[in-house]
């Protein structure tokens, strides 16, 4: 199993990467947490990754710090919640509101997560609750800085994780109207706390 990968980053979406490792690129599905802390197209990296295996396909999922992937590897051992549904449950929530919800039972944030209903929200909570007493998340690095992209970008960004087209471009308006364009990261930041109604 490919447990981390080093290399050039060629391409940088919302939610997966292209590495060149030694002339060969993999492509590795991200959460938003990791796309916010990686450099730029062309700089080093690094990614802890999760190799995913099934009957017809082999697929990787990377994250900057342990924290991230333990918690991505907690996420796919609940039934029913499968690599995808737990790339997305970590790009629509940040890792420390994730830990403290599933520790508290708070199923009403849980469902606020796009993709989570409350019958997963539910499962979750039953499932990792106890799990999540002895979590700790170290101090984990600052998001590195980014270029400044459209407002369309975030739009699109957030189509991808499941939110309706409106929504998004409405959750948008308001982090602008809060906190001006900025950086996309930030932007991208903004808006899905906007969207969760914080």
């Amino acid at each position: 199993m490919i447990a981390q990968l080093r290399g050039r980053l060629l391409r940088k979406q919302p939610q997966e990467v292209v590495l060149d490792v030694g002339g060969v690129g993999y492509r590795v599905s991200i959460p938003l947490s990791t796309f916010y802390r990686l450099g730029e197209p062309g700089e080093d990296v690094n990614l802890l990754t999760h190799t995913h295996v099934r009957e017809d396909t082999l697929a990787l999922f990377g994250f900057v710090s342990p924290s991230e992937q333990a918690l991505f590897e907690r996420l796919i051992a609940v039934a029913g919640v499968g690599p995808r549904l737990a790339i997305a449950i970590l790009s629509g929530i940040e890792t420390p509101e994730l830990v403290e919800a599933l520790r508290t039972g708070d199923v009403a944030r849980l469902t606020r997560i796009p993709g989570v209903g409350r019958k997963t929200a539910e499962r979750l909570v039953v499932e990792l609750r106890e799990k999540m007493q002895g979590f700790s998340l170290p101090g984990e690095a600052a998001p590195a800085p980014g270029q400044a992209s459209p407002r369309d970008d975030v739009v699109s960004a957030l189509v991808h994780l499941g939110y309706s087209r409106p929504e998004a471009e409405r959750g948008v308006e308001r982090a602008l109207k809060d906190g001006g364009a900025g950086r996309f990261e930030d932007l991208l930041r903004r808006t899905l706390r906007a969207l969760s109604g914080r």
